[in-house]
């Protein structure tokens, strides 16, 4: 990365960051949290790189990174089958309605 394009990575990676968060304050589909949770994840991953670019010490930003690609994966596919379980038995992806289910 050159010196030019650090503040354009810095918006991106806040962008995503913000765009995750507000995905994740705003949506009750558990399908659409997901995918909000994957955009933050996103943006952490780049933030994770440039620091390490930032700091001098790249592979160990993109070690960090693709140590959280990893855990990440591992969580998306949990936490997709557990949605799908949930339509199955439940029939609804709405978080309000599957929290009335307390009893």
């Amino acid at each position: 990365m050159s010196a030019a394009t650090l503040p354009f990575v810095w918006i991106t990676i806040l962008g995503l960051l913000l765009a995750g968060l507000y995905g994740l304050m705003v949506l009750r589909n558990l399908f659409r949290l997901i995918v909000a949770l994957q955009i933050l994840v996103k943006g952490a991953i780049l933030a994770l790189v440039a620091a390490g670019h930032a700091s001098g010490q790249i592979q160990v930003g993109q070690s960090l990174a693709v140590t959280v690609i990893v855990v990440d994966t591992v969580v998306a596919v949990v936490a997709l089958a557990l949605a799908i379980q949930v339509k199955r038995r439940v029939g609804t992806l709405d978080v309000r309605a599957l929290s009335s289910l307390r009893g």
